[in-house]
């Protein structure tokens, strides 16, 4: 044997153990570890996952993330579902669960116009309270449950989805009943229960010109009246074709102009066709379940697979721009097994909205945004 050809096949053997090695470095590398100095990446957790029953996807939450938000266990019907009940069993082990993993814990959410039982505005024979009686019960919640975690949760997503997207306020029931100073009652009152934890408002569609302006303003005027907020979480329940990204970039430039920081909360991402063209996340919408509403039963075809990783990429790739403003990313759910979007708006489809699939494997998307971090 030739002395060159020697040299040769040991070069090659070199290399592919070089190539292999670079691979094998590529697939280890985690969300988190890919990310530790731009933002944090987190992912919101059911209590099937807390209570240890979906083992699967707590392997997942554990290796990638290092925040987490419950999905329901502290909204008000599951936390405090009668006038002198609270339940805390399910947040408490929600809480437990990120300490012992050392994730940031995320409060979700005190002040929604959605699941909040009836009582919490009416008197026991169905009459509406009083502002002065609604406001009293928004305290004593706030109080209880801010207070019950104080120094354990990091922040907390304190008003939710409060603004159309035409930049009015939402006529809920907090407001017919209150007034337009009910956001800035409860985050005082959140400040006062407390005083370290982050406060941010929280909401969807904000690249909307009318809601993204409405909400840097309701911000500007709370920081000039000395009432704490940190944060602006800007809602992820996004499409392949939208929000534009122009627009998206023009939202996210319109928020770090506050001064305040910016999460990204609630990412997914639609692959299926929206009955009536809504970008929203208004979860009382319920549509009939129809064979063209749900294309792809049998799994995400590799082309569709294409797209949904060059749209991931696009997102991540914004953020990366703003990894000055941006503290978070977290997606909404760890896989599509249990994305709530198979059930919304049309119950029983299968849908394909995260970075993990079905069976919890990192879809092509992963590797290819955790690539963005060196571009």
């Amino acid at each position: 044997m030739k002395i060159s050809e020697t040299i040769r096949i040991f070069l090659i053997l070199f290399l592919g153990l070089f190539l292999a090695n670079c691979q094998s470095q590529t697939e280890d590398v985690t969300l988190k570890d890919a990310f530790k100095n731009n933002y944090l990446i987190g992912s919101a957790v059911n209590m099937w996952q807390i209570a240890g029953k979906d083992t699967n996807s707590i392997k997942v939450l554990k290796k990638q993330f290092n925040s987490i938000t419950p999905e329901n266990c502290m909204k008000w019907e599951k936390i405090h579902p009668k006038p002198d009940e609270y339940n805390f069993e399910p947040a408490d082990k929600f809480v437990e669960f990120g300490e012992a993993n050392n994730m940031v814990i995320i409060g979700h959410t005190l002040i929604w116009h959605s699941q909040t039982p009836k009582w919490v505005f009416e008197h026991e024979d169905g009459t509406p309270l009083t502002r002065d009686e609604l406001l009293a019960r928004i305290k004593d919640h706030i109080f209880t449950v801010v207070g019950r975690y104080k120094g354990r949760v990091h922040g907390w997503d304190v008003v939710n989805e409060a603004i159309n997207e035409d930049g009015t306020l939402r006529d809920s029931k907090w407001r017919k009943i209150i007034g337009d100073d009910f956001i800035e009652k409860a985050f005082q009152w959140a400040h006062e229960a407390d005083p370290d934890a982050e406060l941010y408002y929280n909401d969807y569609n904000m690249w909307y010109a009318g809601k993204r302006d409405r909400v840097v303003e309701l911000v500007n005027e709370m920081k000039e009246k000395g009432i704490q907020i940190n944060g602006i979480g800007m809602q992820g329940h996004w499409g392949l074709d939208y929000p534009p990204m122009d627009e998206a970039d023009a939202a996210l430039s319109a928020y770090a102009v506050t001064g305040l920081n910016i999460m990204i909360t609630e990412l997914d991402m639609a692959v299926l066709p929206l009955p009536g063209d809504n970008t929203g996340a208004e979860i009382s919408q319920n549509f009939e379940l129809k064979k063209k509403l749900n294309p792809y039963p049998d799994g995400l075809p590799d082309s569709m697979q294409v797209v949904q990783t060059n749209r991931f990429v696009e997102y991540f790739r914004l953020f990366n721009k703003y990894k000055d403003n941006v503290t978070r990313v977290t997606l909404w759910g760890i896989s599509d097994r249990f994305s709530w979007r198979n059930n919304w708006p049309v119950r029983g489809r299968t849908a394909y909205p995260l970075l993990f699939d079905r069976n919890f494997l990192p879809k092509p998307a992963v590797e290819a945004i955790i690539k963005t971090v060196n571009e």
